[in-house]
């Protein structure tokens, strides 16, 4: 069920972010449209409205991170947005839960402590991986590789847009082993809601 926070979400999605015409993808593939979540949720309401409605969504499936994070770069505003939003419903609910943020770089540092991870780091931890958009989900499925190898508990795998083709739903929950992939919206959802909006 949409939250309010999720409708509004999609709005942003479908006006800011979906492109229609001819590109190729990271996979290779070409599409008529392209959605770069990016615009969204660097966008300040975007932002807002993206970590309220992925900690709803977490709610909702009963799922409790101690943290959430992904690779770089798709991941990193969501992330923060998740963390934060999480921030807020704590002091206003006193109730919420505090979810933490860690990002996974697509290379070790040569310097420092050479990890992959930054940010939150605690083996044994359980955490959620995220995207902004999963097409053959290998940024997730990456991401969930390195957080296992660092000993944190993938508990599930989150994506704002999933673009259902590819078979990136099943790769993805094959890496989870059992755990929920979850999207708030597919690649159908966001272009049915740029068409309704398109000026005649």
């Amino acid at each position: 069920m949409a939250t309010d926070s999720r409708t509004a979400l999609l709005h942003l999605l479908a006006r800011l972010s979906f492109k229609l015409g001819n590109f190729k993808l990271s996979s290779g593939a070409t599409s008529d449209y392209y959605i770069d979540c990016r615009i969204t949720t660097l966008h300040a309401e975007g932002g807002r409205l993206t970590g309220l409605a992925i900690l709803d969504l977490l709610h909702e499936h009963k799922l409790h991170p101690a943290a959430i994070g992904g690779l770089t770069m798709g991941a990193d505003p969501v992330v923060s947005n998740v963390a934060t939003a999480s921030a807020w419903r704590t002091r206003d609910f006193h109730t919420a839960q505090l979810i933490h943020g860690f990002l996974v770089r697509k290379q070790e540092k040569t310097h420092g402590t050479g990890r992959r991870i930054e940010g939150f780091f605690e083996p044994g931890a359980a955490v959620i991986i995220v995207d902004d958009v999963c097409t053959t989900g290998a940024s997730t499925i990456e991401a969930i590789q390195v957080a296992e190898a660092s000993g944190m508990r993938v508990i599930g795998a989150v994506c704002l847009v999933e673009r259902a083709e590819a078979g990136g739903r099943a790769a993805v929950e094959a890496a989870t082993h059992g755990a929920p992939f979850l999207s708030l919206f597919t690649a159908e959802d966001v272009r049915a809601e740029h068409i309704a909006n398109m000026p005649l």
